[in-house]
């Protein structure tokens, strides 16, 4: 039997049809009876966030639950980990030899950093605790399975998040609400997190600056911090209260962005991991915000499997090892010098000599790995020197658990120098970089070519280097081959580009590919490519995603007086004929 949910105030009916406002409290009424009060009339907490009263100023949401424990902040230097390890440092070089008398300009030398690994046992590695804050779309066009759906991937997200971490949820339609105050995942903070995901009603337009606005100001609030912190952004609209779109598209997707959530490069941000719910989401505006706070962008095609998708990213923010990492190099030889860094979104700085140079890396998962690609100048050496070391590596950082600062020194980059170097094999890892990273600039490319209406063109770009990296013979070079195929197609069509996904589809996968950071891209649960960037912890909480939505199913099945879908009901039939045959 349905349990009905009546209005604190007139108890009369909650059902379909009813406009609600849900308290922080998370008490809710009927909006007509909210009546301007300004306290809930059952425990009189005073609201902060009341329908039809302005505030008189901007206020912040400054009444987060306090930490349990203090975090940390440790300055001393580390040895070692929370995981048992440290930040891992190789490097390889295009080639392994150079002739004595050579020269090389824009000689390859590939730079490979992998975080500290988590702990085969978890309760001897605490991890670093996360503030999260959800914005929801909850306007019409969520009406439905969509609700449904999005429902169901918040119950999961709250099931998996512990109780040292701390959860707010926004809802935003016409009008923005924060439902829950940053709570932590305790029995209590749980169960109001629960009770207000259950009251979201899909009604009204669609206003994203809004909804990252009362993000902004529980994030800017905080009278605590976990280490940790990110916002979560689903919509599946276009903005429809601030943005002016013309035929070229919109003014300028910036405006949706409060200035404290733009990442400035002056100490660590909040990123803001953005999600496009089906295919008449703003994909543009979406990727501008991941872009400009240092999230990620991801399209989530087909609409069933958003919980998949929320549990990958969960994954990630659940097991952050390092922050505030920077990579730095440093030439060793006289005559050796960096001319320029090829490190995707990350900033990097080469000093004027060309000396030196660093990659701002900022936070990584556990296990997750980067990849910048250095091209440095080698240059002659006297007969009697046999080897060249161009490079030293090290990087600092902050392990996310401790709070203690690490220094960690890499692999030198190492030349031979025989006499003669004539047949000598190029290193395949540094090969296979190079394509990842002109296969971005690609995509890149034939975004803008699609942009400006060159679809074929476009598809042409990808298609191309599609052939370059299948004629390598190398099975990951093989993968992306195959991607930039199904992308080639995507683009070259206009109406799949504009109206089925392509644009979102192209800019999910340049998200991931500049990141090195794995994205929901179209129906499948990676980016392009982003198969090699997904680490243990994301790959874990969608296996345990994909489980709980298939107990689901089956749970369905059996209890609803509908027919299933006929693959659920084939999937079954061969189960049970497997079954008779072994008894």
């Amino acid at each position: 039997m349905k349990l009905k949910i009546s209005c604190a105030v007139c108890h009369g009916d909650m059902g379909r049809g009813h406009a609600t406002f849900t308290a922080e409290c998370s008490h809710t009424f009927h909006l007509r009876c909210v009546n301007h009060r300004t306290a809930c009339p059952l425990c009189h907490t005073s609201w902060r966030d009341v329908p039809g009263v302005t505030p008189t100023h901007a206020l912040l949401f400054d009444d987060d639950e306090p930490l349990e424990m203090p975090p940390p902040h440790g300055n001393n230097q580390a040895t070692t980990a929370a995981g048992g390890g440290v930040m891992v440092l190789k490097t390889h070089c295009q080639y392994p030899a150079v002739a004595k008398d050579a020269t090389r300009d824009g000689f390859a030398v590939l730079v490979h950093a992998k975080a500290p690994a988590l702990a085969l046992e978890a309760a001897k590695a605490p991890r670093a605790p996360l503030d999260l804050v959800m914005v929801l779309d909850v306007s019409g066009s969520m009406m439905g399975p969509k609700i449904a759906l999005l429902k169901q991937a918040m119950g999961f997200v709250i099931d998996k998040l512990g109780p040292d971490d701390r959860l707010s949820l926004v809802s935003f339609s016409s009008t923005a609400r924060r439902l829950t105050r940053l709570a932590r995942m305790s029995d209590a903070g749980r169960a109001s997190s629960e009770r207000a995901v259950k009251s979201l009603v899909a009604t009204g337009g669609t206003n994203i600056k809004e909804g990252l606005r009362e993000a902004a100001k529980v994030i800017a609030g905080r009278r605590s911090k976990n280490a940790v912190s990110a916002i979560i952004l689903l919509s599946d609209g276009q903005d429809n209260s601030t943005l002016h779109y013309s035929a070229a598209g919109a003014t300028d997707y910036n405006e949706l962005l409060p200035s404290s959530l733009v990442r400035s490069g002056a100490g660590p941000s909040t990123p803001v991991h953005a999600f496009g719910f089906g295919k008449d989401h703003d994909s543009a505006a979406m990727h501008t915000i991941a872009e400009a706070t240092g999230g990620t962008f991801s399209f989530i095609e087909n609409e069933a499997v958003i919980q998949d998708s929320f549990a990958q990213c969960i994954g990630g923010l659940l097991s952050v090892a390092a922050q505030e990492a920077r990579v730095s190099i440093e030439c060793v030889c006289p005559g050796v010098r960096v001319r320029s860094v090829k490190s995707g979104r990350y900033k990097n700085h080469v000093d004027a000599e060309g000396r030196a140079a660093s990659v701002d890396v900022g936070e990584l998962y556990a296990d997750e790995e980067r990849r910048f690609l250095l091209l440095v100048d080698v240059p002659r050496v006297a007969q009697d020197v046999d080897v060249t070391t161009l490079l030293k590596v090290s990087c600092a950082y902050r392990d996310a658990a401790t709070g203690q600062s690490v220094d960690v020194a890499g692999e030198d980059a190492v030349v031979k120098r025989p006499v003669e170097a004539a047949e000598v094999e190029p290193s395949m890892e540094v090969e296979r970089e190079r394509l990842r990273v002109e296969a971005a600039e690609d995509i890149a490319a034939a975004r803008a070519a699609a942009e400006r209406g060159e679809h074929a063109e476009a598809s042409q770009i990808l298609r191309h280097r599609g052939m370059a990296l299948g004629a390598t013979g190398d099975a990951m070079c093989a993968e992306l081959a195959m991607e930039l195929g199904e992308l080639s197609e995507r683009v070259g069509d206009p109406t799949r580009y504009h109206t089925s996904g392509g644009r979102a589809s192209l800019l999910s996968g340049m998200s991931s590919h500049w990141q090195q950071r794995t994205t929901t891209s179209g129906n499948y649960g990676k980016g392009l490519g982003g198969g090699g960037y997904s680490t243990p912890a994301m790959r874990k909480m969608l296996g345990m995603s994909v489980k709980a939505r298939q107990k689901q199913q089956h749970q369905q099945f059996f209890t609803s007086t509908t027919p299933p879908p006929p693959s659920l009901a084939m999937n079954l039939l061969r189960k049970c004929h497997r079954f008779l045959r072994l008894k």
